[in-house]
């Protein structure tokens, strides 16, 4: 087995080494970038706007780093009258030996769907919900909390950037690398690579077994033409590791 690792850094470095130190053969090409996002500036303000008992969502490790580098930036801490939500078990953590506050998470998944299932959550009319996240990808949480009546706000702590490769050397240098497994772990990076790839080398593209995150990124990518798509029990790197191990 041949793994090439696509989610960004500094993850996808680390999932790469930790495969090599077990033995595997393993590979990285980040199909994006992470930088400060556009609204990071509007962080501070936007917690201060919010009242006790409100709530705030991290929707990924990058929202959690960025936020709370943020504050530190402005010698502030996160206020501890709010309720706060993470996406999954490895955001949460992150949150909690950053801030020293509790954090609610859904204990299986790290979807939206797991997090919206949280019994509290079908009880936020008139709340105040403040989603920190990147640019780009899905609205599932505004849009469905705000039909159970909360009123909703984002800000953008982090953005992904496209990493541009040349499709002619990206498929070739990793078919002769003889790279047989991919780890992607989100629709958008998944989009990119099948369209990074020329249609000459889409078979070979389309052959590798692919591991992915989640159980809708698995529909998507059988509807690209994948095969052999494996589901990682969540998409931190523990998880990623033990399905390839």
């Amino acid at each position: 087995m041949s793994i090439l690792i696509t989610r960004p850094n500094p993850a996808g470095k680390a999932l790469a080494q930790r495969l090599i130190d077990a033995g595997k053969t393993a590979f990285q090409a980040p199909l994006i970038e992470i930088t400060a996002g556009r609204e990071l500036s509007l962080l501070d303000a936007k917690l201060k706007g919010l009242r006790a008992g409100d709530c705030v969502f991290l929707l990924s490790k990058n929202a959690v780093s960025y936020a709370n580098w943020q504050l530190n930036q402005l010698q502030q801490s996160w206020p501890d009258t709010l309720f706060y939500y993470g996406i999954g078990q490895s955001t949460a953590k992150d949150f909690q030996h950053l801030s020293s506050l509790p954090i609610c998470y859904p204990e299986q998944g790290e979807t939206s769907e797991d997090l919206l299932d949280l019994p509290a959550l079908n009880q936020v009319k008139n709340k105040q919900i403040l989603l920190l996240r990147g640019n780009g990808g899905r609205d599932l949480l505004a849009t469905t909390l705000s039909q159970r009546g909360a009123i909703v706000d984002e800000c953008e702590c982090y953005q992904r950037l496209f990493i541009h490769y040349s499709p002619e050397d990206f498929a070739l240098q990793w078919e002769k690398a003889q790279v047989d497994t991919l780890v992607v772990t989100s629709g958008e990076m998944l989009q990119q690579l099948f369209d990074l790839v020329a249609e000459s080398k889409k078979a070979w593209l389309l052959n590798c077994h692919l591991l992915v995150v989640s159980e809708r990124l698995a529909t998507i990518a059988k509807t690209l033409g994948w095969e052999t798509v494996t589901v990682a029990e969540s998409a931190n790197n523990d998880a990623l590791f033990h399905a390839l191990i």
